[in-house]
């Protein structure tokens, strides 16, 4: 069994919050365990809790079309969210809710150590830039300990605004290019480029 298998088994008995309590199922997260690049979304929705897998609503096919946009392929990549079980009613999650579900995202860099952290949403750009506006900062990269944080609007903003779907389709149009300097700064023979921030 795996790392990630292992840490799935965990996460499905998992009661550090309440939110076991009214959810289907457990949703960890999917991909390969090498991924290069990983996907922090931000809670479960009502497809992902009947399901256990990550992003298969209406917003997962617009994430697929995004990757595709990207030149990525969803089996290559790791998608998981800052909470791993369904906030009744599509709530946004709690404060004490992202806190108690932090173990497991640690976890999981530890076992993926992804070059790119994509973060969709608000809530997984505050787990690494708190007070930070995504409205200021969507589709630009910062590098931090050897890795690369790129921040995007959660595709179902896209869905729920329509303005805000081509930002969101330009911003992943950036992605290869933060990629492959991430995988350029890995080689220690090249020296980095100076990237992108904001």
């Amino acid at each position: 069994m795996s790392a990630l298998d292992e840490l799935y088994k965990e996460i499905a008995s998992c009661q550090r919050c309440p939110l076991y309590e009214t959810a289907l199922k457990a949703v960890p997260g999917e991909g390969p365990q090498d991924a290069r690049i990983l996907f922090l979304g931000e809670a479960p929705g009502w497809h992902e809790n009947q399901q256990g897998r990550p992003f298969v609503g209406a917003a997962g096919k617009f994430l697929d079309e995004l990757l595709s946009i990207a030149g990525l392929r969803r089996q290559d990549v790791y998608i998981t969210n800052v909470v791993k079980h369904w906030p009744p009613g599509n709530r946004d999650p709690q404060p004490s809710e992202v806190a108690a579900c932090d173990i497991w995202f640690q976890r999981q860099l530890e076992i993926i150590t992804p070059m790119v952290i994509v973060t969709l949403g608000r809530y997984s750009l505050n787990k690494f830039f708190p007070g930070e506006s995504i409205s200021r900062i969507h589709g630009a990269a910062r590098r931090r300990d050897n890795t690369i944080y790129v921040n995007m609007y959660h595709p179902a903003a896209g869905l729920h605004q329509q303005s805000l779907r081509r930002v969101i389709e330009e911003d992943f149009r950036k992605l290869p290019a933060f990629l492959a300097e991430a995988e350029k700064a890995a080689k220690p023979e090249d020296k980095p480029q100076q990237l992108s921030m904001f």
